[in-house]
């Protein structure tokens, strides 16, 4: 399958955040489960959230500096002053109804509507490939670049050339992720995708993320990317996690290792859903870990996790 990118020659940034997500086909709509608690870097968890995020929210994202939500089919969007560049503060009118699906990024975010990938943020990673405009069903937004899985096959764009940081070999889709994909997720260098209950990975290896452990070649039902590090949920309720581990952010705690719903990647932190309450380990320097009293009271049908912060839909 060709890929599809919008070059630019840009400076590397710093603070890489790793929006990673798995998105249910566009026709699997969850019924409304109820408010948006969130927490961690307090430039983002101490923002409001909107009223309309109390009640009825069908799916959550976090993002870098930003947060996304939908209900009633209508994208909903805040995040600290200032932070995010023009248009990103403006949810495009096409998203104020129908929206099947969507995807927070660093600098940039995506939404599934009737099949077509719809993206606002910085200028160059909001060009969305033709290809990308029907027949999608699940997106995933990284630093630099989108993913998309269309007939089964994994799209990329974004900012392929412009120096190190851009191009990690993210925009090459390896043969075997062209068709039968169910799921993707998208890092700060590297792509992951999951085929026949098996995770295919590519793109930068710096730490080992492309490298597939055994334990998830097979029996994998969710996957999620962090900075420079994976997660993969087995169906027997059991994480896998590889790649970076200076924070042991790729080193399961015991209690993460059966029973396990959900699982959600941020920079150098993870969440993970068990009977409806959360568990994150393990980087704590924005207050990631520090789980507010109404989430743990559990009842918790959602998580996403971001750059230093946690959203969850209850």
């Amino acid at each position: 399958m060709s890929k599809f990118v919008r070059g630019l020659r840009a400076p590397i940034l710093a603070a890489a955040l790793v929006a990673s997500v798995g998105v249910a086909p566009a026709s699997a709509a969850p019924a409304p489960v109820g408010e948006v608690l969130t927490w961690g870097t307090a430039a983002v968890a101490k923002v409001p959230i909107p009223d309309e995020a109390r009640s009825g929210v069908t799916a959550i994202s976090a993002g870098f500096k930003h947060n996304l939500a939908i209900k009633d089919g209508k994208v909903l969007l805040w995040s600290n002053p200032g932070s995010l560049e023009g248009d990103h503060l403006r949810v495009p009118l096409a998203l104020w109804d129908g929206v099947d699906a969507i995807a927070a990024g660093t600098y940039h975010s995506l939404a599934i509507k009737d099949g077509q990938v719809i993206a606002w943020g910085r200028s160059l990673l909001v060009q969305v490939p033709a290809e990308a405009t029907s027949g999608v069903t699940a997106i995933a937004a990284g630093q630099h670049f989108s993913l998309a899985v269309k007939d089964g096959g994994v799209l990329v764009w974004g900012w392929e050339s412009g120096g190190p940081g851009i191009n990690f070999g993210q925009f090459d889709v390896p043969k075997e992720a062209t068709s039968g994909v169910t799921a993707i997720a998208a890092g700060l260098g590297h792509a992951l995708a999951l085929k026949n209950g098996g995770v295919i990975a590519w793109g930068w290896n710096k730490y080992g993320q492309v490298d597939v452990p055994e334990a998830a070649r097979s029996g994998v039902v969710a996957i999620a990317a962090g900075a420079q590090h994976n997660l993969a949920l087995k169906e027997n309720g059991e994480v896998i996690a590889w790649g970076w581990n200076e924070y042991e952010q790729a080193s399961v705690p015991t209690i993460a290792k059966s029973g396990v719903t959900a699982i959600a990647a941020g920079q150098i932190h993870n969440m993970v859903l068990k009977d409806g309450k959360v568990i994150v380990w393990n980087y704590n320097g924005q207050g990631q870990m520090d789980v507010s009293a109404a989430v743990r009271e559990g009842g918790i049908k959602q998580i996403s996790s971001a750059y230093y912060h946690n959203l969850v839909l209850r």
